[in-house]
């Protein structure tokens, strides 16, 4: 079933589309990852333009974060007032991102820069997680396990000045830190598309030393307000938001989180970090080929 997308101007198969939005949510449900670091590059090798994928990826993370803010916010688990500065930061970050953005458009490098940055995340994450996810077979095969880390925030993070409390995180430190770190995500966030709680949940965990109740819940109050920003800024500025794209994938995203949901409950979370760590690279490895490999044809026409 052909479906012309308007602001992509090209035509896509809408069940492959809701298909990669169902692969997202599968792997958003069996591993507990937003999954929205998965979307672009899926998108990028069916062939949506990055810009475009970037841009509306931002606006599936949104929609897809609603129901799990309301879940954590029942609970008691989101630490408002740390929301609070990292939101700020977030939207001061996607502040610059417009900026950026905007620039390497005008330098025709948008595409290849999305490309190089999402080689070295994946990158780096999936060699992170596969380290993780070999101590943790190492663990489950001897069943010596490490000594247990200390919670405390990172030396840099102690040495700001102006120190508040966050009560829900058990926390006393300086705003500045959670205030960069959105900054950071923002500006992620709006390059890239990502909701960024890939990068987040272990910053908010290692670097500012929160507790683990509420890191998720918090994480993704963020998300949900800047992706949402993101989302108006890209609509407002670089006119790359494809809404139509967007609710094909949120379709497919949800129904796929659901069905991973129950696939994760009957296998060992040691053996899905495992799995993800193989995707996140493989994904990776394929970003990477896109840049370096020389194409058939260097030069196409486009009638338009």
């Amino acid at each position: 079933m052909d479906l012309y997308l308007p602001i992509a101007n090209l035509s896509v198969n809408a069940l492959v589309i809701v298909a990669l939005g169902g692969v997202v949510g599968l792997l958003s449900g069996m591993f507990g990852v937003g999954g929205g670091f998965l979307t672009t590059p899926l998108l990028i090798f069916y062939g949506i333009p990055p810009t475009i994928a970037a841009a509306s990826a931002a606006s599936q993370v949104t929609g897809a974060s609603v129901s799990g803010v309301v879940t954590h916010m029942s609970r008691g688990t989101v630490d408002f007032r740390m929301g609070g500065v990292l939101i700020a930061g977030g939207i001061v970050g996607a502040g610059l991102g417009v900026f950026i953005f905007r620039l390497l458009q005008q330098l025709g490098q948008i595409d290849t820069v999305i490309g190089i940055l999402y080689v070295l995340m994946l990158g780096g994450i999936g060699l992170l997680m596969a380290k993780e996810s070999i101590q943790a077979l190492i663990v489950l095969k001897t069943g010596k396990r490490p000594a247990a880390r200390q919670r405390r925030h990172h030396p840099l993070v102690a040495a700001l000045p102006m120190r508040w409390r966050f009560y829900r995180s058990g926390l006393y430190i300086s705003p500045l830190a959670p205030f960069l770190l959105g900054l950071a995500t923002g500006i992620l966030t709006m390059l890239l598309g990502v909701g960024g709680g890939f990068i987040l949940v272990p910053a908010m965990l290692y670097l500012l030393g929160m507790t683990t109740q509420s890191v998720v819940g918090t994480s993704l109050f963020q998300i949900l307000f800047v992706t949402m920003a993101t989302t108006m800024m890209h609509a407002m500025t670089t006119k790359a938001v494809d809404l139509v794209l967007a609710m094909l994938l949120l379709i497919g995203s949800v129904t796929g989180a659901q069905i991973g949901t129950r696939i994760s409950m009957s296998l060992r979370p040691e053996y899905l970090r495992v799995l993800l760590a193989l995707i996140v690279l493989t994904v990776a490895a394929r970003m990477a080929l896109g840049l370096g490999w020389r194409p058939d044809e260097i030069f196409t026409i486009e009638v338009l």
